[in-house]
């Protein structure tokens, strides 16, 4: 479907006066429910990447939130910006005041680089998977966190539903948790078998929802589903304007930049073993065992 071009009566440009007190990830936020599918996709990606809207050309940006560079113009022209330069003027302002750095055009390095400038094509991969696990746990809440943990260990059925990449790690979850002896079933695809695991949902069911960029409909399917059945809900989700996010009772972020032609999954990976850790720790000797017992296999 074609985009409405900003200033047309469905899609009004708003002043910048009216929203200049404001922050650019506070307006985002604000407005979100605004903007097209795709420019929502530029959204979600700037709010959760301040620093690579501020410091990245629009065509760079629109590779990593794989949308188009006109896309991310037209966005940013949505937020009564002449253009990209003027947006990212204001990320720079909002990104410099967060870290208390009004040093000018350059980037405040938070992580010290693990290779050389010339970094070759795996030093570029590896250096971004190191740089997503530091971010991960850097924004990580400690309140979501143990709430999480909480609902998992007292869930009676947890249902993990993460489709293409994501049905990997809803399957390594399911693995870890039934290590622990926990009743845990995955939906990875729209099948007549996950679609009947998705109708038994109800009160006692724990729904985790796992979304990379824009969210599949099946997992928005069942955190709805989730949601309506009084079911508690966690999203684990590299956006946190995701709908998955919107619908979960607890929400777990991670980061998953990458130069490369598919997104990071490292520090989902620990994210996904630190949660599971998580559980066993609140009693480590009931599980003792257990875990004993698969060591020695």
């Amino acid at each position: 479907m074609k985009e409405l071009a900003p200033g047309t009566a469905n899609h009004p440009r708003v002043s910048r006066s009216d929203t200049s007190a404001l922050t650019l990830s506070s307006e985002i936020r604000q407005r979100f429910d605004e903007f097209s599918r795709s420019q929502k996709d530029v959204g979600q990606y700037i709010v959760d990447h301040l620093d690579e809207a501020a410091f990245h050309t629009a065509e760079e940006l629109a590779r990593r939130a794989n949308t188009s560079s006109s896309t991310v113009v037209r966005f940013a022209q949505a937020l009564g910006f002449e253009g990209f330069p003027e947006l990212q003027g204001a990320a720079r302002d909002e990104y410099r005041r967060a870290r208390g750095d009004s040093t000018e055009g350059v980037e405040a390095l938070e992580t010290p680089p693990l290779f050389p400038i010339d970094q070759t094509e795996l030093e570029a991969a590896l250096a971004a998977d190191h740089v997503n696990i530091a971010e991960t746990a850097r924004r990580i809440d400690r309140d979501e966190v143990a709430a999480a943990i909480e609902a998992i260990s007292r869930s009676e059925h947890t249902l993990l539903c993460g489709t293409d990449q994501m049905a990997f790690f809803a399957s390594y979850l399911r693995h870890l948790l039934m290590l622990l002896d926990f009743r845990c079933e995955v939906v990875a695809s729209p099948s007549q078998e996950g679609l009947a695991r998705l109708g038994r949902i109800d009160e006692s069911t724990l729904v985790v929802g796992f979304s990379a960029g824009r969210p599949h409909p099946l997992v928005v399917r069942a955190m709805k589903l989730a949601r309506h059945r009084r079911a508690k809900t966690i999203a684990i989700a590299d956006a946190t304007l995701s709908e998955v996010a919107k619908l979960a009772d607890q929400r777990l972020y991670y980061s998953s930049n990458s130069p490369a032609f598919v997104r990071s999954h490292a520090a989902l990976l620990s994210l996904i073993q630190a949660v599971a850790y998580g559980v066993y720790a609140l009693d480590e000797s009931a599980y003792a065992d257990r875990i004993k017992a698969f060591r020695l296999k």
